[in-house]
């Protein structure tokens, strides 16, 4: 039985730590265990931190990743994050500099492609940053070009194969809507974030400027007072010219 994948933290940096995804040996005969080509979750980075991952890929993949930050705190607020994409040779394949992005390559080599996200233009506040990334693959495995060619002139006028054919392609379609389907919910995420965070910037401005009105208006009221403010006039204190 295969064992599971994302075993371990390789290096502590010193604003973040790393993640690496590594196919495992099954036993007997049984092919490498890759675990998933695809992964979508939510990470919290805190102020000028950095955190990387490692996802394994083959040749001749086509690899994405997409990314969004729904929400910061701090002082500044700088909604703002670097990411990139470095090859197994550790190459750079791709960058960002944005509050949304997304790298997307044809991997040339098998190894593991490190995906690194960087917090260091918030020095004073953490974000959260969702983050969605994987691999997907045009044909049956991880089969040469010239094989699978041949393979299909073998199974042309097989019924079976030219359905297998149809439902892979079938699943390639659906897979590329869903990454298009979480793209949208990253972005509906990162826009409830902002809605929230105006409803409550505009509240506490509201409450301020009625406070500074009725301050105003109590200040106007008292020094109109003073004007009209007259002595009593009796026999024994009179007015002097």
């Amino acid at each position: 039985m295969n064992i599971v994948l994302f075993c371990v933290v390789l290096h502590t940096y010193s604003t973040g730590w790393c993640q690496k995804s590594e196919p495992l040996a099954g036993t007997g005969d049984e092919p490498l265990f890759r675990g998933a080509d695809q992964y979508d979750f939510s990470i919290v980075l805190p102020a000028a931190g950095r955190e990387c991952f490692w996802h394994f890929a083959h040749q001749s993949g086509h690899f994405y990743f997409s990314y969004e930050i729904q929400w910061v705190t701090g002082i500044g607020k700088e909604r703002q994050v670097t990411a990139s994409v470095h090859s197994p040779n550790g190459f750079l394949l791709g960058t960002s500099q944005d509050y949304r992005g997304q790298i997307n390559f044809q991997t040339r080599q098998t190894g593991f492609y490190q995906i690194c996200i960087s917090n260091f233009h918030n020095h004073f506040g953490s974000m959260q940053i969702f983050l969605d990334f994987g691999v997907v693959y045009d044909g049956f495995g991880f089969e040469d070009v010239k094989q699978q060619q041949e393979q299909e002139k073998k199974i042309v006028n097989d019924t079976l194969d030219a359905i297998k054919e149809s439902t892979f392609k079938l699943h390639n379609y659906v897979f590329h809507m869903w990454r298009y389907y979480n793209f949208a919910r990253m972005r509906k995420g990162a826009d409830y974030y902002l809605v929230l965070s105006n409803y409550n910037y505009v509240n506490w401005w509201s409450l301020c400027q009625s406070l500074v009105i009725v301050l105003a208006g109590v200040l106007q009221l008292y020094f109109l007072k003073r004007l009209f403010h007259t002595k009593t006039v009796t026999d024994s204190n009179k007015p002097r010219c």
